[in-house]
């Protein structure tokens, strides 16, 4: 099931015809408090997602839905007509795992939905568990700490956080860390990786200094020097 949540009855109609003229079974909301209720029915294995809203925005909603051990995994496709930088990057940082800005094409969005839920099947179960010197993480309780200490982390910099924790000592690319944390392939966008490392290092304290800085390559989690 794919559930849209969308207050503009015709857009959510054009949606959910095109997913089941496509074979989907899908089925369409008009406000967060409908799609709540729809929620508790069954977990559908992904959601559409528009941020302008009557009663709760997209932001809220995807918020919950990543805080809840339930449904943190289960996909989510923004669809907005908020179009600049900041917008789409708060989306992505949130936790939505695409960004489709109105007005669309029927075929781009479809093919945004199987490109999406081709990787939701092909993505493999995490280690629960992750450790590197004093950074410990917790995918179960979704809980990181570092000497010990409780570390409030936003989505994006805990899947950054956690790429690291799963290849410690490997150089980790900019286009690598781009396309596995943000989904996209888009290095003018790269300087969202720097903000986020140096807000995940001051946050982590001292053990923050393990995330080192490759020049003219990326980043790698070492209990070396850097090379900056």
């Amino acid at each position: 099931m794919i559930l849209i949540v969308e207050d503009d009855a015709g857009i959510r109609e054009l949606e959910e015809y095109a997913l089941q003229s496509n074979g989907f079974d899908a089925r369409g909301c008009e406000d967060a408090a409908h799609f709540w209720a729809a929620l508790r029915t069954a977990a559908p294995e992904l959601v559409i997602l528009d941020v302008m809203l009557p009663d709760e925005d997209g932001y809220q909603i995807l918020g919950k839905l990543r805080a809840d051990a339930a449904y943190s995994r289960v996909p989510v496709i923004m669809v907005t007509a908020k179009t600049s930088e900041i917008d789409v990057v708060k989306g992505l940082d949130h936790g939505a795992d695409d960004y489709l800005c109105k007005p669309f094409g029927v075929m781009e969005f479809i093919s945004r939905v199987k490109a999406v839920l081709r990787r939701s099947a092909a993505a493999a179960p995490a280690a629960h568990l992750l450790h590197f010197g004093e950074i410990e993480l917790d995918d179960t309780a979704r809980s990181v700490r570092s000497a010990g200490a409780p570390v409030e982390l936003t989505y994006k910099e805990y899947a950054l956080l956690h790429l690291f924790l799963e290849h410690p000592g490997e150089v980790l690319a900019r286009e690598r860390i781009m396309k596995e944390v943000w989904d996209t392939d888009d290095l003018l966008e790269s300087r969202t990786i720097d903000m986020h490392v140096r807000t995940l290092r001051q946050k982590l304290g001292a053990a923050g200094d393990t995330i080192r800085t490759v020049r003219k390559v990326g980043y790698k989690l070492s209990m070396e020097g850097s090379d900056d």
